[in-house]
């Protein structure tokens, strides 16, 4: 993977410092903990209901000392700004053709030699939608790895990681459990999201 701003000593220790502030002074709180003896996995990021998930996004995993990758559509990796996104951990998706990203995922998180955590967004926009994507659980089971239930609730001002799930390869039963675990967080368009 490429080189991103939470591998990036002096920046990183920085923008954790100030992240901490701003979420603070905001009156967010932080729960959770990546737990130590998982160094790769996949992270859902929901509710995604908005453009202000991603800084706050980013604001937590400096928080929380995280090593993540997220992915976003591809036309906001267009220039001048190309640069600055990847190296925030940006992976560009290119919706129209994004039919080996799971495999090329799965991949990338295996062959990472240092922790990695890749975040994905269930509902694959941030309007609203009646069914979540499961790109996110491929790859988690073809990476063999853990998928975190990360959150954030608008409507509480929380935001963290919630517990690891494994899938088990039962797509049908393992969406369901996921998915009642969300049902109780608001986004900040708390109308664009459905956990059901």
């Amino acid at each position: 993977m490429h080189r991103t701003i939470f591998d990036t000593p002096v920046v990183n220790t920085l923008l954790r410092g100030l992240s901490l502030v701003i979420l603070k002074v905001t009156g967010w709180k932080v729960e959770g903990a990546l737990p130590a003896n998982t160094p790769k996995c996949v992270m859902i990021a929901a509710p995604h209901t908005s453009n202000w998930d991603l800084p706050n996004t980013l604001m937590v995993a400096f928080a929380l000392r995280l090593n993540i990758y997220w992915m976003g559509k591809a036309s906001i990796f267009k220039p001048p700004f190309r640069h600055l996104m990847m190296w925030m951990g940006g992976i560009p998706v290119n919706r129209e053709r994004a039919s080996n990203m799971v495999a090329a995922s799965a991949q990338a998180i295996m062959d990472a030699d240092a922790p990695l955590q890749l975040v994905v967004p269930p509902e694959g926009t941030r309007q609203k939608t009646r069914y979540w994507k499961t790109g996110f659980y491929y790859i988690a089971l073809s990476a063999k790895v853990p998928i975190v239930l990360a959150y954030m609730d608008y409507k509480r001002k929380i935001s963290g990681l919630g517990p690891l799930f494994h899938p088990t390869g039962d797509i049908e039963a393992d969406m369901s459990a996921i998915k009642a675990f969300y049902a109780g967080f608001t986004g900040k368009n708390a109308l664009q999201f459905e956990a059901e």
